[in-house]
């Protein structure tokens, strides 16, 4: 499929995605990562996935579906891309789902190509190459670090737009990086920009921190969460978002978990546990780098989010995000984030057990978090949505006034 093929590949993060066209391009694969989550889509979605299907899955078909049928592209020489992570959630089988929606949309030709490290549904026309991996690391610790920089600066700017247009310029450095593919360069990029932003004017207000976790596409896709972020800090809070190295992370764990308690064979878990020293060794720098700095920090090793999971819920709970999704909740209230909003797509049943499910056992654990669900669906009300952010809000503007106070009279 080098030659003369678009692949197309529906959106989940734009800010980790973005880079993704460059990577592939240097293989030699002519990508195009779809934009927008429009109502479109979504209608798309409905039409050809039953609705009893959870979100995630509505949107990634409709938005398929909906670019083939613009006209822009030629089925004959299209094909499409889809992730597979190869675990028990829905995820692993949208293949089903797209291969009927395609066939029912009047493409049955269109081959569909699977991108998983797991050997499932191979493709004659696509390879995983070791250059592709290696490109595809880079833009998931580019995607984070830059994420990390952006939201830990922006609601604190002394010159309005000035984070974002330090973005916006490592963005484009970065795109060219990963094209080159140089690891130098890599490492130097990630120091550079802690630095850049390390010095970037900001004021000394307080401001309350909210930590954003939940279901993978719905997490990071502002499409799918009717752009949260925005949401949060145009009323004046700062959002934490755990990046999505962590979930790759995540899913490479299990295996060991698995060979020793659930009949998984010995040689998954070195596969398993090799790949979690690879995605270590990509992420070395970006951890010394933050070390460092005074303004931002590290993000926590996966035997850190495994451990604080564990007095809550068993590391067997895999379905999903699972005991991660745990993990990083307890990871944010110990970090100083105690307002968390937790976002699943309503028809997401693993989620709902180790996310709202956890919620009562995370509050007898630490008294005083302010933790809110939120459910995403295509006929969820976006004002009952906005509602429910906006009295968790109240309640974290409140505790940090309370912290103002406190901090005021100890120095009085």
């Amino acid at each position: 499929m080098r030659d003369g093929y678009t692949i197309l590949a529906p959106q989940m993060s734009p800010m980790h995605f973005q880079f993704m066209e460059p990577a592939f391009k240097a293989c030699g694969y002519h990508v195009k990562i779809l934009e927008d989550v429009s109502t479109n889509a979504i209608d798309h979605g409905l039409r050809f996935v039953n609705n009893d299907a959870c979100f995630p899955s509505i949107i990634v078909v409709g938005q398929l579906v909906e670019a083939l049928r613009s006209g822009q592209y030629d089925p004959a020489q299209t094909a499409v891309m889809i992730s597979q992570t190869g675990g028990g959630c829905r995820a692993t089988n949208y293949l089903g789902y797209l291969r009927k929606a395609l066939d029912d949309s009047g493409f049955p030709d269109v081959p569909i190509i699977s991108l998983n490290a797991v050997g499932m549904e191979k493709s004659d026309g696509f390879r995983l190459s070791p250059m592709l991996l290696h490109r595809l690391m880079m833009c998931v610790v580019y995607g984070d670090l830059l994420m990390q920089m952006l939201f830990r600066t922006r609601p604190y700017e002394k010159e309005a737009g000035a984070a974002s247009a330090r973005y916006e310029t490592w963005v484009a450095r970065c795109k060219e990086a990963v094209f080159d593919g140089g690891f130098r360069r890599f490492r130097r990029n990630i120091h550079d920009i802690v630095r850049d932003f390390d010095t970037l004017p900001l004021t000394d207000a307080i401001k309350p921190r909210i930590g954003l976790v939940g279901e993978i596409l719905v997490k990071f896709n502002p499409g799918a969460n009717n752009d949260i972020v925005h949401i949060i800090e145009k009323e004046g809070g700062e959002v934490v978002m755990p990046g999505l190295m962590d979930f790759l992370l995540y899913c490479a764990y299990d295996y060991d978990f698995n060979h020793r308690y659930l009949s998984r064979s010995k040689f998954a878990a070195l596969a398993g546990n090799a790949a979690i020293k690879a995605m270590d060794f990509y992420r070395r720098d970006m951890r010394k780098a933050l070390t460092a700095s005074e303004r931002f920090i590290p993000p926590p090793t996966i035997d850190q989010l495994a451990f604080g999971a564990a007095p809550i819920l068993s590391r067997g709970n895999q379905t999903g995000e699972g005991w991660f999704l745990t993990g990083e909740m307890v990871e944010l209230i110990e970090e100083g984030v105690p307002n968390i909003i937790c976002m699943q797509p309503f028809a997401c049943m693993p989620n709902h057990i180790t996310g709202k499910g956890v919620i009562k056992a995370l509050k007898d654990r630490y008294p005083g978090v302010n933790i809110t669900a939120i459910d995403y669906d295509p006929g969820a009300s976006e004002v009952n949505q906005l509602n429910r952010i906006k009295l968790m809000l109240s309640v974290a503007f409140k505790n940090v006034k309370r912290e103002e106070k406190e901090i005021f009279s100890h120095y009085a």
